[in-house]
């Protein structure tokens, strides 16, 4: 669902950018704020665990593809300001590094995907939880409110395709609509099966609330030690999707480009104004394709865990653990 530049004109660009620099800026202001020291290096985690299960597309009918978004997952696990910080951060290096998604339209799609994708998801998932949620009931809010996000992220970017005068509203809604209606299966399944893996192996990752006290730092000593060992195998595996998984992704269109296809805007699709360091995931001057692949997407599953990491060191300080008057 990564809109390319040229697929909304200016004005939508703007007014996507603006309301984006709005929620992710209350999304910083909220993970400064109410997220503990010891869950910022799950931020990293999270993010390289999603830019390497992004690269991860799945068959649709019709010849079409889709991948994991995993904002409503990240959300459910570290809280909604956190999954609109994590799904920016995997945006803007997919952007940037590899040209997966427009410069100009990097604003409508934080608003798409992260924003409304993990914000507006997790007020499902906590809508169906309820006051007192049991595992079985936390899987299905999960599935059915990941189902929802990549939905109601699709009629938002077929609304700012219409509102570009790219392609008529009723061609847009049904197209766009109807495609992640099946997608949205997968990113509903995917993330209810992430999340009961999780609480099955690493339970102490999600808290009845993800916004607990920094002082649980300070009374479990053991703790640190299983972070850490948390830490080493997540990035593991998810350098391990990105390896030997993602060049063997399937080369479907994804949602957008199969109706972009399907419509005829396909055409409409501009060079990025900047030269993106491996386009298409691809490493210039390597022509194994495969390894290509690989290696650009290890390199980027790096770069979001530093970046994703480091933000979160600068939002929420190591000292705040320590000191009890901190929320």
């Amino acid at each position: 669902m990564h809109i390319p530049d040229g697929f909304i004109d200016g004005k939508t660009a703007a007014v996507t950018a603006a309301l984006s620099a709005v929620g992710v800026g209350l999304a910083l202001r909220q993970v400064r704020r109410e997220l503990p020291a010891r869950k910022v290096p799950l931020l990293g985690l999270a993010a390289a665990f999603l830019f390497a299960a992004q690269m991860v597309n799945f068959p649709v009918a019709g010849g079409t593809s889709g991948h994991l978004v995993g904002g409503v997952l990240v959300a459910a696990l570290l809280g909604p300001g956190a999954a609109i910080i994590v799904v920016t951060t995997v945006l803007i290096v997919q952007c940037f590094l590899f040209a997966d998604g427009g410069v100009l339209a990097l604003g409508a799609n934080v608003l798409n995907m992260g924003i409304i994708g993990g914000g507006g998801g997790y007020i499902l998932y906590r809508l169906v939880c309820g006051r007192r949620p049991g595992m079985r009931r936390r899987i299905t809010a999960i599935a059915f409110a990941a189902w929802c996000s990549t939905v109601l992220a699709s009629i938002s970017c077929a609304g700012q395709l219409a509102w570009s005068g790219t392609v008529s509203w009723p061609a847009a809604f049904t197209a766009m609509a109807g495609v992640h209606m099946l997608i949205g299966l997968g990113e509903g399944l995917i993330s209810a099966m992430a999340f009961l893996a999780i609480q099955r192996t690493r339970p102490e990752v999600i808290a009845n609330s993800a916004m607990t006290s920094a002082r649980e730092d300070a009374v479990d000593p053991a703790r640190p030690g299983h972070r850490w060992t948390l830490l080493f195998y997540g990035l593991l595996a998810a350098l391990g999707v990105a390896i030997f998984v993602a060049p063997f992704a399937c080369p479907w269109p994804d949602g957008l480009e199969a109706v972009a296809a399907r419509l005829g805007f396909g055409h409409k699709t501009v060079r990025a104004a900047l030269p993106a360091v491996a386009p298409d995931y691809q490493v210039p001057g390597m022509h194994w394709a495969a390894g290509a692949t690989a290696l650009a997407g290890a390199a980027g599953t790096l770069v979001v865990f530093g970046l994703a990491w480091l933000l979160g060191r600068c939002l929420v300080p190591e000292q705040a653990a320590r000191n009890p008057g901190n929320p």
